[in-house]
């Protein structure tokens, strides 16, 4: 069964503040084409219900912090159910031109061997994120947080791939769930986020397995502009979380003998040297 609706989005919530959602769904709703919204809420209360009234919206209360995750998946199962091509899994704190979603679509729509885009990331002042990376090593996570910088320089400038210079299109297998335009499809061979990530690690678990089938690109001829804040570098919580959420990864990938890890970074290192993979 084949939708009218282009593109689904899904945004979870969590006490996020009411004027970056309002601000988040006009940047959507100014791009051409049908859209269908899901306000996942996994705050204690259903405060943000009010956010909107518009009718291509729909708010779920989850009554229960499932996990970012385990919430998308809410979003991403009724697409699949609804049959519509596009989804857009999105962060609340991420603002957008309204040529971003078209241009995006269209790009899908013109290469059907991809199955995951990025856009360029940039911070509010305007700085590059450099949210394209090498599959990790527990020392590209664990090892840099807790090690001196001179360290972990150049290890960390290898994993976040500092020679590319966002101005080419790259395959790789390691991208930020903040933005993820993905080809519904693709999930029935990935499958959908894993549950087992409460938050952080779940997108590159999520992009990995996508890789696998189809390919997975950062596009930097659209940018975004996302009020990212790296909570888990301040907050004692949110680091235990981070670090369980790593101890997973590798307990599910492997933490010194991946071989898959290996063939595909040097595959994306490969492609680096190429003006496109398109």
């Amino acid at each position: 069964m084949k939708s009218d609706i282009d593109i689904a989005v899904s945004i979870v919530l969590y006490k996020s503040e009411r004027d970056a959602i309002q601000q988040l769904l006009s940047d959507i709703f100014g791009c051409n084409k049908k859209i269908f919204i899901l306000l996942i809420d996994n705050s204690p209360t259903d405060d943000l219900k009010t956010c909107t009234n518009d009718p291509r919206v729909k708010y779920i209360f989850n009554n229960a912090n499932l996990g970012y995750g385990a919430a998308h998946n809410i979003g991403l199962e009724e697409s699949s159910k609804r049959g519509i091509k596009y989804h857009l899994v999105v962060n609340p704190d991420i603002s957008f031109q309204s040529n971003v979603l078209s241009t995006l679509y269209d790009f899908m729509d013109n290469h059907e061997e991809v199955g995951l885009v990025m856009p360029k990331v940039c911070y509010e002042d305007g700085s590059l994120q450099r949210l394209c990376k090498l599959l990790p090593t527990p020392f590209d996570l664990i090892g840099r947080r807790f090690f001196p910088a001179s360290l972990v320089k150049n290890s960390n400038m290898r994993y976040e791939l500092h020679t590319f210079e966002y101005n080419t299109i790259l395959d790789t297998a390691c991208l930020s769930g903040c933005f993820m335009f993905l080809r519904t499809d693709v999930l029935k061979k990935s499958g959908l986020f894993d549950p087992r990530y409460f938050m952080y690690l779940e997108d590159y678990d999520l992009v990995r397995r996508i890789h696998r089938f189809s390919k997975t690109i950062c596009y930097p001829f659209v940018s975004i502009t996302h009020g990212h804040k790296k909570e888990s570098y301040q907050n004692k919580t949110l680091l235990k979380i981070h670090l369980k959420s790593a101890i997973s990864y590798f307990n599910k990938w492997g933490w010194f003998f991946d071989k898959e890890r290996k063939i595909v970074n040097k595959q994306v290192l490969s492609n680096l040297n190429k003006s496109t993979v398109i």
